[in-house]
């Protein structure tokens, strides 16, 4: 079967219910995408499907059809993404890191819908993310940072 992932056609030769994030990490080597919990309660594997955000533990590769896969490999492409890195260093929001590249990408699906989120939207939105360390209150200020420094360039 083909997918499209961070904008290049993509191969694989798979069962077409291989969860996506086997498919990212034993298929394809893209090892930014991180395995958690594999029922979608963590956050850990979130990816983005045509702008929206998926857990890939439970997503299965078949059902990804002809939809655009972007991985944490390729957000610091995009003005949100580099928002987002730039705001999570200056807010030093990473202790142990597990948690992060969902993090940023549950963020990124966030500010592509809501540019100016406030917090009870940032919670609403990151409520299925898990930090074990409970960086909650950082990852909050990034998000309001970036959406900020976006603001700042549009």
């Amino acid at each position: 079967m083909r997918i499209q992932v961070n904008g290049t056609a993509r191969d694989v030769e798979v069962d077409p219910d291989t969860p996506l994030l086997w498919v990212l990490r034993d298929v394809l080597n893209m090892t930014g995408t991180k395995f958690g919990c594999g029922a979608a309660l963590c956050g850990a594997c979130t990816v983005m499907v045509d702008g929206v955000a998926v857990r890939s533990c439970i997503t299965e590769v078949g059902s990804i059809g002809s939809g655009a896969v972007t991985t944490i490999e390729k957000l610091g492409d995009t003005k949100t993404g580099q928002a987002l890195q730039k705001a999570w260093l200056d807010v030093d929001v990473v202790q142990c890191g597990y948690c992060q590249s969902g993090q940023l990408m549950q963020a990124a699906a966030l500010l592509e819908v809501n540019a100016q989120p406030d917090d009870a939207a940032i919670d609403d939105a990151m409520a299925g993310n898990i930090c074990r360390c409970g960086t909650y209150p950082r990852v909050r200020a990034a998000i309001k940072q970036a959406a900020a420094d976006l603001k700042g360039r549009r």
